[in-house]
């Protein structure tokens, strides 16, 4: 399916469907084969009933199967982020507090709910 990641790990944790995009899919390849070092995708799709999703006022980027966490932190984080702004991710998440240390990466498409490229912190 894919060079780096399995379906079992894309797939909703709330009802095990999976609905990745295929063009995302290949520009996520794209970053791990640049980076050059393995990393763990901790979410990807969630369906709009999952219960992070549900509790949004509306479906956030994962439920596109156009967006993933990783589990990454430090000078990781910051050389992930740095590829993931070339190869042309427009959504990028920041949590690198705690132990839960990740980077949100997404290419959905700019509209007035989802501003793009966008850069937050969690």
């Amino acid at each position: 399916m894919y060079k780096y990641f399995t379906k079992e790990e894309l797939t909703c944790k709330h009802c095990e469907e999976y609905s990745m995009s295929d063009e995302f899919m290949q520009k996520l390849d794209q970053l791990r084969e640049d980076m050059g070092f393995p990393f763990k995708i901790t979410s990807a799709y969630r369906c709009p009933e999952h219960p992070i999703e549900a509790r949004k006022k509306a479906p956030g980027a994962h439920s596109t199967g156009r967006a993933v966490d990783i589990a990454v932190g430090g000078e990781y984080a910051y050389k992930l982020i740095e590829k993931a702004i070339e190869l042309g991710f427009t959504g990028i998440g920041v949590n690198q507090k705690g132990s839960s240390k990740f980077i949100h990466v997404d290419d959905i498409e700019h509209s007035k709910e989802r501003p793009r490229p966008w850069i937050w912190s969690y």
